[in-house]
């Protein structure tokens, strides 16, 4: 019997109310989504009762095609180690929803504070995109679990600051992130103000991490983000992994490295 397959499916030119820019979202969906029951193997999880967590990433186009990444051919390889993990049963299996980012409103879309000289401030639309929009999507048109346990977001250095902001501000949205090299100095490092004043901590697993090579600075501060995440009450190693990587750079071919351990955590086989 063949073994079963990953899908990637593509919507093109999602439209928002909240957002200027029309974008393609793409849509993974873990092998045996589509099959129907009589093989029992972990990875085999087709039926058509069968539900599945959902991650929501950004920067779509850096994720599953090596043709559109950033830098052409380097891509994160999320379909390949998803599959991977879930074959070795190491993973409850997730759809992983990428969505595109727009080029020149990307900065404006992923900060959610408005910066003297560089601009932005506009990441509460693009959650409302994702949240109000999006979400109903996804949750519409696949056998998702809809509940916020099963849904998470995750994203690195501007990505990894929105997913951050995100989870904070919606809690009863998303209960799973991961934020991988997150520009945690974007306005005065408005985001540690967020996490310092948060009222109560969120029942979340919290992915951060920062490779060597990005500089002191980026070291520093991802730092600090552990400690105003400790601080709220999150265990390092329980619901918080904090990582830094040895000689790694500010990267995709960087952050592919790191899409296993991160979906280990966030996702664990059950």
């Amino acid at each position: 019997m063949e073994s079963p397959v990953s899908q990637l499916r593509r919507h093109e030119q999602f439209h928002s109310a909240f957002l200027d820019e029309d974008r393609d979202v793409l849509v993974w969906l873990p092998p045996g989504y589509d099959r129907s029951t009589e093989v029992q193997r972990p990875f085999d999880a087709g039926s058509a009762d069968v539900r599945y967590p959902v991650l929501y990433m950004h920067d779509g186009q850096n994720l599953f095609e090596p043709e559109t990444a950033f830098k052409k051919g380097e891509h994160w390889r999320v379909g390949e180690t998803a599959t991977a993990l879930i074959e070795a049963g190491r993973i409850d299996p997730p759809i992983i929803v990428g969505i595109y980012n727009t080029g020149e409103m990307r900065i404006d879309e992923y900060t959610p504070t408005t910066d003297k000289k560089l601009g932005g401030g506009h990441a509460d639309d693009y959650g409302r995109m994702i949240i109000e929009e999006l979400k109903p999507l996804v949750d519409r048109t696949y056998r998702t679990r809809i509940d916020r346990e099963s849904t998470g977001i995750a994203g690195s250095s501007l990505g990894g600051l929105v997913s951050l902001h995100l989870a904070f501000h919606h809690p009863a949205v998303f209960s799973k992130v991961a934020a991988l090299s997150p520009s945690v100095w974007w306005d005065r490092k408005a985001i540690l103000k967020t996490i310092r004043e948060a009222r109560s901590k969120p029942q979340s697993r919290v992915w951060v991490d920062m490779g060597t090579a990005e500089g002191r600075r980026g070291l520093d501060d991802a730092r600090l983000l552990k400690a105003a995440l400790v601080g709220l009450g999150f265990a390092d190693g329980v619901d918080l992994r904090y990582a830094e990587y040895e000689g790694a750079t500010h990267s995709e071919h960087a952050w592919s490295a790191r899409v296993g351990p991160m979906l280990e955590f966030l996702f664990p086989a059950s």
